[in-house]
């Protein structure tokens, strides 16, 4: 009895153990992808539509994640709207912790109250310097189409931490970062993602627009890069 009683445990660990792991990837792919919906995951993880509910059910109790309704282009058929999963904020908070975020607000706040909004704008460049440098020397054999340089761009802000990817979209191409060291600070000073995507523009080379940010609670901070023919286009006159 005795012994069964131990394989029993041992049993049970390391499904435990199994679940954890299984969970612990869930919560990085939404890390990396912002929201996805469990038919994505399942496929991803090679789960069938029963195992991932079962770990995404058990994650909702946990509070680890939270569901947002998935937003449908098309015309809507009939049944429920899909759902996608999201990590929250705390869950979020765990995986990328930042713990000097309360002094980092603290010190704008003092900043903004001495000195005008301008000075806070002052110090979000002066703090995006070192990064634009390092990330100008990965990028030196990049080439000068743009979404090259972004491809190049994300291999650089990975490597520091910003989990990038670049994408190649109809109309040009798409930089996304998963994860964003100031983002809560960001929340309430604007000027720091501001002057990251001056950085972001002087580095590809081009003019681009931030389309979201994790700051302002997308899951993704979203970064659209023109396509090179879009901007070397010649105009088409009408006045004929």
């Amino acid at each position: 009895m005795k012994n069964e009683v131990l394989v029993r445990s041992g049993v049970l660990a390391s499904a435990s153990a199994s679940d954890g792991r299984t969970r612990d990837r869930v919560a990085q792919l939404l890390l990396e992808r912002g929201a996805a919906t469990a038919a994505e995951l399942g496929a991803e993880l090679g789960l069938g539509s029963a195992a991932i509910r079962k770990h995404l059910d058990a994650m909702l109790a946990d509070g680890v994640v939270e569901t947002r309704e998935v937003r449908n282009r098309g015309p809507r058929g009939r049944g429920r709207p899909a759902k996608a999963f999201a990590l929250t904020p705390a869950a979020r908070e765990d995986l990328n912790p930042h713990h000097y975020d309360g002094i980092a607000t603290a010190a704008l706040r003092w900043i903004a109250h001495r000195s005008g909004p301008e000075a806070v704008s002052e110090f979000a460049a002066a703090q995006v310097a070192a990064l634009e440098e390092r990330c100008r020397q990965a990028m030196c054999e990049a080439g000068d189409d743009p979404i090259k340089r972004a491809e190049a761009l994300a291999e650089a802000l990975t490597a520091e931490g910003y989990a990038a990817s670049a994408t190649t979209i109809a109309s040009g191409g798409q930089l996304c970062q998963h994860s964003c060291p100031v983002a809560h600070v960001a929340a309430e000073f604007p000027q720091l993602c501001d002057a990251e995507t001056a950085v972001i523009s002087r580095l590809i080379g081009t003019h681009v627009q931030r389309l979201a940010t994790i700051a302002h609670g997308d899951g993704v901070c979203t970064t659209h890069i023109p396509s090179p023919t879009r901007l070397t286009a010649p105009m088409v006159r009408t006045d004929t």
